[in-house]
């Protein structure tokens, strides 16, 4: 998959791959969901059937994220997600272009006419396929409408996607968050279509649970915060081989931390794994995060955690 970083990059994708026809859809895709993936097989379909290629457009951050920074970034939305995972998956699942949008002052102010001529109209786009509730532009003034009348004139055919349904409800990224906020891994692997999981790069820490017999692998965090919090039984994944340990999503409070960390501790292992890459898929939720008097309470307590973990993990 080509990845086209920002409107900056869009002279060079067009001398490299002007002469291509796309098929392509707008949106977040936090998670990749259920609902998502319907979209993306429709503009693979149909760039297949055309002989197109198929291409994704996003903005990073999400606007949501964006107007959080100005009032109050609590209030931002749990990311599914980070961006470089959707991209992966976006590359697993067979699409051709990944387009990002820097969300930045800029396009902030781009009015939905400026968006038409400035982005999508610099692309030899044939296809397009968005949400009927899909807003666009400054004020998110642009709407379907508006698309299928561009599309109407530019020989671009606009259409939008159906609700996808489960159990009588719309499947959404809000739905999955609220699922995995309430621990209900099942509820959002369904509408997921895959068990719910984060990735990242193993950074140096503290190094404080190896001097209490408790090593652990610190996973880098992107900025945005994620939509679990406390003490899991997981299962990762590494290079290759598959182990379950026990995760602490939260700042650490015992140790004075203040910022979000992701903390797995792996059962009978003992390697030096920093600079790799872990996949830790959250099974059981165990307990909430709190702040114990001294470390050797904490030291127990984390003890416990491996029993009911591995009691859970065997289950």
């Amino acid at each position: 998959m080509y990845l086209i970083r920002g409107l900056q990059n869009i002279e060079l994708f067009k001398a490299r791959f002007g002469d291509l026809k796309l098929s392509a859809t707008i949106g977040n895709f936090d998670g990749l969901h259920i609902g998502h993936q319907h979209i993306l097989d429709s503009v693979k379909d149909h760039a297949a059937g055309e002989d197109f290629a198929s291409m994704v457009f996003f903005t990073e951050p999400h606007a949501s994220e964006y107007f959080a920074e100005f009032y109050d970034a609590k209030k931002s939305p749990p990311r599914i997600c980070p961006w470089r995972e959707k991209v992966t998956l976006l590359k697993d699942y067979g699409i051709d272009f990944a387009f990002f949008l820097k969300f930045n002052p800029a396009l902030n102010r781009m009015s939905p006419e400026e968006f038409i001529n400035q982005v999508l109209e610099q692309l030899n786009l044939k296809y397009l396929r968005v949400g009927d509730d899909f807003r666009f532009g400054k004020d998110r003034a642009g709407g379907f409408n508006m698309l299928t009348g561009w599309g109407e004139s530019s020989n671009v055919e606009v259409v939008s996607t159906k609700t996808i349904l489960f159990k009588d409800r719309r499947v959404s990224s809000t739905w999955i968050r609220e699922a995995l906020q309430k621990d209900d891994f099942k509820l959002a692997s369904q509408l997921l279509g895959r068990p719910y999981y984060f990735s990242g790069k193993v950074v140096r820490g503290q190094q404080l649970g190896r001097t209490i017999g408790i090593p652990t692998a610190n996973l880098w965090m992107p900025k945005q915060r994620l939509p679990v919090s406390g003490v899991y039984a997981v299962s990762c994944s590494i290079e290759g081989s598959s182990l379950d340990g026990i995760a602490n999503m939260g700042i650490r409070p015992t140790v004075g931390g203040s910022s979000p960390v992701l903390e797995v501790h792996l059962f009978n292992f003992n390697k030096n794994i920093y600079g790799k890459r872990i996949k830790v898929e959250f099974k059981n939720k165990i307990r909430e995060e709190q702040k114990f008097d001294n470390i050797d309470a904490l030291k127990d307590q984390i003890h416990k955690d491996i029993n009911v973990a591995k009691k859970l993990l065997n289950n």
